[in-house]
């Protein structure tokens, strides 16, 4: 992103990551800044589409650590699925190394996103009480889950409404060949990836996660070879 683009966007992340912030402000900020963040998105395939140099597809590993290391790479493919990346999950000691795949300006997106809705949901856990009598470890791992599938769900809508708002005709077809870009890659490397198998999650947090998650309103409008790929949060 330009300097000032991203200098802007930051601030909005923080300001929304900010504790003293009401959930409707929080919420405002999220707003403002995935707009900006999905435009850019769209505007920068567009870009690409013409001069491929100033875009290329790459890939780069993020750590997830612990606590709770599968439920925020959950979180890390939450985000990156809906921005037309891919993920790889690699086991590394008590957390995980997640391998991400996408074109240089949607990996940037994800990175900042991801790292701005760790902060946030650390808030929104800090604030829910465990129900009387349940392991706030489970309690815990089905808020994450239900914050993530709203994360997602948002991210989509965001992306969908920026590509209506460019008015390219061509910006649907721009970003499938990139999605398909992506996944050629990704296959190179890991050409026996196998699909994580779903997860069963005991604990009663899912609807309180979910909640925070539209809270945080990620716009509405808008933006494995030998390890096992992740592409969402399973119920």
């Amino acid at each position: 992103m330009s300097e000032a683009m991203l200098s802007k966007v930051r601030k909005l992340l923080a300001q929304a990551e900010d504790p003293a912030c009401t959930p409707a402000e929080a919420a405002a900020f999220m707003a403002k800044a995935t707009e900006l963040i999905a435009r850019y998105g769209v505007d920068r395939a567009l870009l690409a589409a013409r001069e491929p140099a100033t875009d290329p597809v790459g890939d780069r590993v993020v750590e997830v650590v612990a606590p709770y290391a599968r439920d925020k790479a959950g979180l890390l493919a939450a985000v990156a699925d809906p921005l037309r990346c891919r993920c790889v999950r690699r086991r590394q000691g008590s957390g995980f190394a997640m391998h991400l795949f996408g074109f240089a300006s949607d990996l940037e997106r994800v990175e900042l996103l991801f790292t701005s809705l760790l902060v946030q949901a650390a808030h929104g856990l800090a604030g829910a009480a465990v129900p009387a009598g349940e392991h706030p470890a489970a309690f815990r791992r089905t808020w994450l889950a239900g914050f993530a599938q709203v994360v997602a769900e948002r991210l989509c809508a965001a992306e969908a409404d920026a590509v209506a708002e460019s008015g390219a005709p061509s910006a649907a077809l721009v970003l499938a060949d990139r999605s398909d870009r992506v996944q050629r890659r990704l296959a190179e490397v890991y050409p026996r990836l196998r699909t994580a198998p779903a997860r069963r999650l005991a604990g009663t947090g899912f609807g309180s996660g979910a909640a925070a998650g539209r809270r945080v309103d990620l716009g509405g409008t808008g933006v494995a070879g030998r390890g096992t790929a992740t592409r969402g949060i399973a119920r």
